[in-house]
């Protein structure tokens, strides 16, 4: 400080006192960026934790199957080729809800909804069955496919709705085994 007065000939009080100053707030920015660091490096080592939280969708999902399981269904995401014509395309794998079925010889079926309401066969052919029509209509639009064999009988779901949604598809379920 007093060498720099000196030079420029004006070696007062206030010029060192100046420069004082400029030291204190050299201290504090560097105290401010060392705390700015330190910031820096929690957000980047705990930024993958933000990744690992299941996104509003899969929550969504989670609690539907835990519901689902707490009412009697099973619940199994399988892999399903789909039909060609049958579009837009459900996921593979999709989710598949089922129960056994029960009795000697029951009729083992299978009916895609080609659109909300339009239940086909393999061939493309309307479902006639007045029954199964009746119990097909309570289910939702994201349902793609409901198959009957000898042990079970089966459907497949988007998994998009409520638990009144559940229930609806519990309730067919159980009336179709």
């Amino acid at each position: 400080c007093k060498n720099d007065a000196i030079k420029n000939g004006a070696c007062k009080k206030d010029a060192c006192k100046k420069d004082a100053c400029k030291k204190d707030a050299c201290k504090k920015e560097s105290t401010d960026m060392t705390v700015w660091i330190v910031v820096s490096i929690l957000l980047v080592v705990l930024s993958p934790l933000a990744w690992l939280r299941p996104s509003r969708g899969q929550s969504g999902r989670m609690a539907l199957r835990m519901e689902a399981r707490r009412i009697g269904l099973a619940m199994q995401l399988a892999p399903q080729d789909w039909p060609h014509w049958l579009s837009p395309e459900p996921p593979s794998p999709c989710a598949q809800y089922h129960r056994p079925r029960r009795g000697n010889q029951p009729a083992c079926w299978s009916y895609w909804q080609k659109s909300p309401g339009e239940w086909v066969n393999q061939w493309q052919e309307a479902c006639e069955d007045p029954v199964l029509l009746n119990h097909f209509e309570k289910l939702p639009g994201n349902v793609y496919k409901v198959e009957a064999d000898k042990q079970m009988i089966t459907l497949y779901w988007g998994e998009k709705g409520e638990a009144e949604v559940l229930q609806q598809i519990d309730a067919t379920l159980k009336a179709l085994a």
